[in-house]
């Protein structure tokens, strides 16, 4: 009987943040400006480290790699997001749903790679400058860039294809705004054995170890910068260090809330409450704030938007 019950569907239905109306209108005009903001703050920093060469440098590199990821990211879920606000029919398809967990989950491992890389860039130039430039080569920035995307779409195959073998015994209501791994699980009702499995040992060889790496770096940075550099030095050092300091705090605190957790489909609704708000963090608020981080915190980017200001005003 049981297996009669168990079924997998054509369609899903999103049920969203909220059904209450005037609090739509209110999360559609925040997340709208939210993503207005992601997109043209990503695309500006992007512009800003082409038109410079003095920003053509592997951090800038790696920055830049960051922001494709940001903007692709925040477009993988806020259009169903803006669009399941006001739709009367939230269904969508198994190929939609699929598709979009599958880029989410790929650029989500990415972004956890390249933040490390990050680490590690910043590690070379602060504690072995006199080598930087032979370490840091462009071929070794293309593979280590190469190595984060290849990883994460790879990688991202294998968890979408598991949730997508699970049964769901004739409950299609995801809840949540998008569709997630963690949602999925508490929707079955077989065993979920392997996807939880797959899940914590994602987040143990990609988020944690990616974490203890960056944090290790950090620890020698700071060592170092202590011990050798001028008080001045020190301020420019940390300055550089503190915007990528923010974005790993944003992004890590945010995954490691919900893919170390132990999902389970008896979870209870503060559960999904719950689940419901880290995932706000982390594809919505952290993207539009990368940008704006290490922009303000960088003199270079600053002086170069400060020039192409003046140049269109003179025109």
């Amino acid at each position: 009987m049981d297996q009669l019950n168990q079924t997998t569907p054509d369609r899903f239905i999103l049920l969203g943040l909220t059904n209450v109306p005037h609090l739509q209108v209110i999360f559609f005009l925040i997340f709208l400006i939210m993503y207005l903001i992601t997109i043209s703050g990503n695309l500006l920093l992007i512009t800003t480290v082409r038109i410079n060469p003095r920003l053509h440098s592997p951090m800038y590199f790696f920055l830049t790699n960051l922001s494709i990821i940001d903007i692709f990211f925040s477009s993988c879920n806020m259009p169903v997001i803006l669009k399941n606000n006001f739709a009367k029919d939230r269904s969508i398809s198994i190929l939609g749903c699929g598709t979009q967990m599958y880029f989410s989950l790929a650029l989500g491992v990415t972004e956890c790679l390249l933040l490390t890389f990050m680490a590690c860039d910043r590690f070379v130039a602060i504690c072995r400058p006199l080598h930087y430039n032979t370490i840091m080569n462009r071929s070794l920035c293309f593979y280590l860039v190469a190595v984060s995307w290849s990883v994460g779409f790879i990688n991202s195959i294998v968890q979408v294809f598991l949730t997508f073998q699970l049964q769901f015994c004739n409950n299609f209501n995801v809840h949540h705004y998008f569709c997630e791994v963690p949602a999925f699980i508490q929707m079955a009702c077989g065993d979920t054995f392997f996807i939880e499995f797959s899940i914590f040992l994602t987040g143990a060889i990609f988020v944690v170890i990616s974490f203890n790496m960056i944090l290790i770096s950090y620890v020698h940075i700071i060592a170092n910068v202590l011990k050798t550099i001028s008080s001045q030095g020190r301020r420019k050092s940390f300055s550089t260090c503190a915007s990528h300091l923010t974005a790993v705090i944003l992004f890590y605190g945010t995954i490691l809330s919900i893919y170390l957790r132990p999902h389970t489909k008896n979870d209870s609704h503060n559960a999904y409450n719950t689940n419901k708000v880290a995932p706000i963090l982390y594809a919505t608020v952290t993207p539009m704030l990368n940008p704006f981080i290490y922009s303000m915190r960088n003199k270079d980017v600053k002086n170069t938007l400060r020039n192409q200001l003046k140049q269109k005003s003179f025109h």
